[in-house]
């Protein structure tokens, strides 16, 4: 394992645990609120390595730095009653299951809405400060240009070196544009504005449901082979490639876009092969020696460009509202890609598990801080307040064991007016682990493809 992988690890354990951690303080306060009471709070979880009581509480740290839980007074006396051959319910109104079903309510669901609000305060403070975005430009390269299929891109009539202007009535200003608004609208025909070659055309696209989940209408983000940086010791560097120069062919085929590369090896992948390239208005030819591939793309060790721009900081009403906005946004398209889950996509694909949350987590802080630690920072707090709301979403579906299963025993149990049998809820919360059990078993067996598949 490279320090780098230990780094990421690292990054995306403190991330995820700041998300749990705040999931967890809300159940906690809302209990307090409640007058519910709460026997354990912890930082982490396993065997505490630190802990002190205060009052009614004990308060610890486990010895795992990821998230925490909070274990309310009585959370478990629906199993002893029924065990007992009990039909009430805990009668000790301090007790979870003893309290009011509307105070239960409220505590489950206050750790969904603690993520939620954990969510608009990292968006409203990174709107508010202004963040750098790195990304491409809005024009596109066909993917049947390097396959030689046919995908929506061809029979929506585009073609290769189109500037996409808008999608579904919505501006489009970078290649990031096109992937959301496409990713989120599969099967959805989407009316498209593109520039060609200074004429503005109005055409329609359907995106394909792929088995991600997400949309696809078959195009990549067109990059000029401007060459911006070489890394030391690379392939390039030692072919004498350096900043500024443009790459004219590679093996002998033409280079107009950097995925041409995709289609020139296709088949082959040769260690050694020619390169033309410009430099002063001139060409020159060179030879790459011990160049790797991957995903069929060789690894040359050149960089080339990409559109930076910062966002504007905006006043704090305004970036509030932002953040609102944004973080709303993100769970209604938490509620799109569950319906997706129904529709056939690869669970494989689309199901991760708490060790590829965490090495994505990492992995987008790391990226972030090796550009600037102010793009770190933004980096990792946009994909945290994705995280967060993400964990809103999923414990707020009324699954067994689940915050929004606990919240439909308590409205059900308010609108009958009396107790559940606590043989059901037994049962109910036994269906709701093995569910979960499974769930977790399937997600981590898929993390281990993902990994075994780097």
């Amino acid at each position: 394992m490279t320090l780098l992988t230990v780094v990421k690890i690292a990054l995306g354990l403190f991330g995820l645990g700041i998300v749990v951690f705040v999931h967890e303080l809300g159940h906690f306060l809302a209990a307090r609120f409640s007058g519910i009471g709460v026997e354990a709070f912890s930082i982490g979880w396993g065997k505490p390595v630190l802990k002190k009581k205060i009052g009614e509480v004990e308060y610890r740290l486990g010895m795992f730095p990821i998230g925490g839980y909070c274990k309310m007074k009585g959370e478990n006396s629906y199993e002893e009653a029924w065990k007992n051959r009990k039909d009430n319910k805990e009668s000790d109104t301090s007790s979870f299951y003893g309290a009011h079903p509307a105070k239960r309510i409220l505590v489950a669901f206050a750790g969904p809405f603690f993520n939620f609000l954990f969510s608009v305060l990292v968006l409203s403070v990174l709107w508010g400060v202004g963040f750098t975005v790195e990304t491409l430009e809005n024009r596109i390269v066909l993917l049947s240009d390097i396959d030689g299929g046919s995908h929506p891109s061809d029979r929506a009539g585009l073609v290769s070196g189109d500037f996409i202007l808008e999608i579904g009535g919505k501006p489009v200003n970078n290649y990031s544009d096109i992937r959301e608004n496409i990713g989120l609208n599969p099967g959805k025909t989407l009316s498209v504005k593109v520039d060609r070659d200074g004429g503005i055309l109005d055409l329609s696209v359907t995106p394909d449901l792929e088995k991600s989940g997400e949309g696809k209408i078959g195009v990549y983000y067109w990059v000029t082979p401007l060459i911006r940086s070489v890394a030391p010791d690379s392939p390039a560097e030692k072919a004498g490639l350096r900043a500024g120069d443009t790459i004219v062919s590679m093996n002998g085929s033409p280079l107009p876009y950097t995925v041409a590369a995709f289609r020139i090896f296709n088949d082959a992948r040769p260690e050694n092969f020619p390169v033309e390239y410009e430099r002063g208005g001139s060409v020159f030819s060179t030879e790459l020696t011990g160049v790797t591939y991957v995903s069929g793309s060789p690894e040359t060790g050149v960089e080339y460009p990409s559109i930076t721009y910062k966002t504007p900081s905006l006043p704090p009403p305004q970036a509030l509202v932002t953040g609102i906005r944004e973080s709303v946004k993100t769970l209604v398209v938490s509620g799109k890609s569950l319906a997706l889950l129904f529709k056939g996509i690869d669970l494989t694909q689309a199901v991760s598990g708490p060790a590829r949350i965490t090495y994505m987590v990492g992995d987008v802080a790391a990226q972030g801080f090796g550009q600037s630690f102010s793009t770190g920072l933004s980096t990792a707090g946009s994909f945290l307040a994705l995280i967060s709301i993400a964990l809103c979403f999923m414990n707020l579906l009324p699954l067994p064991i689940l915050d929004g299963g606990l919240i439909v025993l308590s409205f059900v149990e308010g609108l009958i007016g009396r107790p559940l049998n606590p043989r059901f809820i037994s049962i109910f919360q036994t269906a709701g682990v093995v569910i979960i059990f499974g769930l977790m078993l399937f997600s981590v067996f898929n993390d281990i493809l993902f990994f075994t598949n780097r």
